[in-house]
């Protein structure tokens, strides 16, 4: 019997090489540019894009070299795609009068997409406490589903840290913090606009803020009146007393006033 040896065709070791690196090139984030128009800002976006003098330092350095670390982005249902971390790149690069930007496309489900926009913008310097207040919300509620999953499914979608540890614990980690501090900082989101306001813009200090959220929607609207007539601020003190009041149901404007005409320690 005749061997089929001759009949294999073997491949040259050009044709191996080049097959080996069309499947690790396959396999690679390519770096797309994209028309600006087609980039649309993820979804209840907790950080400001502001025209302050930072941003214009951004503009002018893409106006001269470009856009150097190519944003992240997923495909959108809607058509186009979702910003996940590059939203001052996008707005310097419109700016400059740039017509695209370099873009890295992911498909990336809700709580991995929210994590990765949450983790990319907690590295900068500065962050207003509504940015930090909302972005570690929203980060803990993505971490929370993703460890349920990984309870549900016996499988790893959190790493090998996650053994036994509370999402809060991993997170508090993560940023190098508390959990208290974490906490802490997710109780802004309870306060009404004008008041949070009123912490970015340092009119109230961080700790009578998160006390003050412990007051009700409208307690807190009724407090934006006392503190006009009073012409003053609560001190950590008069926010604890506020909160107690509040919790024994005798919160009221004339209660508010009171508190807030006592003068501070």
């Amino acid at each position: 019997m005749k061997s089929s040896a001759r009949n294999i065709e073997l491949k040259s070791v050009d044709d191996l090489f080049a097959t080996e690196e069309s499947r690790a090139d396959a396999q690679r984030e390519k770096v797309q540019e994209i028309p600006l128009g087609e980039l649309h800002p993820f979804k209840n976006h907790p950080f400001k894009v502001k025209d302050d003098a930072a941003m214009q330092d951004t503009v002018d350095s893409v106006r001269e070299y470009g856009v150097l670390v190519p944003a992240i982005a997923r495909p959108d249902p809607g058509g186009g795609y979702e910003l996940i971390a590059g939203h001052r790149r996008h707005h310097a690069s419109e700016l400059a009068g740039k017509e695209t930007m370099p873009v890295i496309i992911r498909d990336l489900d809700d709580d991995a997409a929210t994590i990765i926009m949450v983790d990319s913008n907690l590295q900068r310097e500065e962050l207003l406490p509504s940015e930090r207040a909302f972005a570690y919300k929203m980060k803990l509620e993505a971490m929370k589903r993703q460890a349920g999953r990984h309870t549900k499914e016996n499988c790893s979608q959190l790493g090998n840290n996650f053994d036994g540890k509370r999402s809060s614990e991993i997170m508090a980690e993560q940023i190098g913090g508390s959990k208290n501090q974490i906490f802490r900082y997710i109780r802004l989101t309870e306060l009404i606009p004008e008041l949070l306001d009123m912490v970015d813009e340092r009119k109230i200090a961080f700790n009578p803020a998160v006390e003050l959220s412990y007051l009700k929607k409208e307690e807190q609207t009724l407090l934006l009146e006392a503190m006009d007539s009073e012409q003053a601020t609560p001190s950590l003190s008069q926010a604890q007393r506020l909160k107690k009041f509040s919790q024994q149901k005798m919160l009221s404007l004339d209660v508010m006033r009171a508190v807030m005409s006592e003068e501070k320690k």
